[in-house]
């Protein structure tokens, strides 16, 4: 009896991308807490950044999938004072970003979020996660010194 798995679907092989979608947490989150800050991190993008969005799915009876990225997302963590380092590399070179502060883990709306960012100066956030977006090389100069998450 064979096991392997057969799909109607044509095996491609797999693009090389000439972007990258990275996500820095800081390694000393709970595994809720980096869960939830992966997803708002990421969810920021597709809105602002429609490239980076495929095409909606479809299963083999028609029923209709919302799409999603068109490419891997890469999850690194490392310390608090790499997540400063990140962000300010992901500034100086101009890349989509968005951040996740640890005041946002006690906060229960968007308001409420986007008001405990504006009320720090950058330089104080308490940094908990970094999502960047942008050339492969760009990217991984952000991401310099960071892990890949287990």
């Amino acid at each position: 009896m064979s096991t392997e798995h057969t799909t109607s679907a044509a095996p491609t092989a797999a693009p090389r991308f000439e972007t990258k979608i990275a996500v820095l947490l800081r390694e000393d989150l709970e595994p809720w807490q980096r869960l939830n800050a992966t997803a708002f991190l990421v969810s920021g993008l597709g809105p602002t950044l429609p490239e980076v969005v495929g095409e909606p799915y479809a299963d083999a009876d028609g029923t209709a999938y919302l799409p999603m990225f068109r490419q891997p997302v890469m999850v690194f963590q490392g310390t608090k004072e790499l997540l400063a380092t990140a962000l300010d590399r992901a500034l100086t070179r101009a890349l989509p970003r968005a951040l996740f502060t640890s005041d946002l883990f006690a906060t229960g709306h968007d308001a409420a979020n986007r008001a405990a960012v504006r009320a720090v100066p950058r330089t104080s956030l308490d940094l908990v996660g970094l999502a960047v977006y942008g050339p492969r090389n760009g990217v991984d100069k952000v991401m310099k010194g960071a892990r890949m998450h287990p």
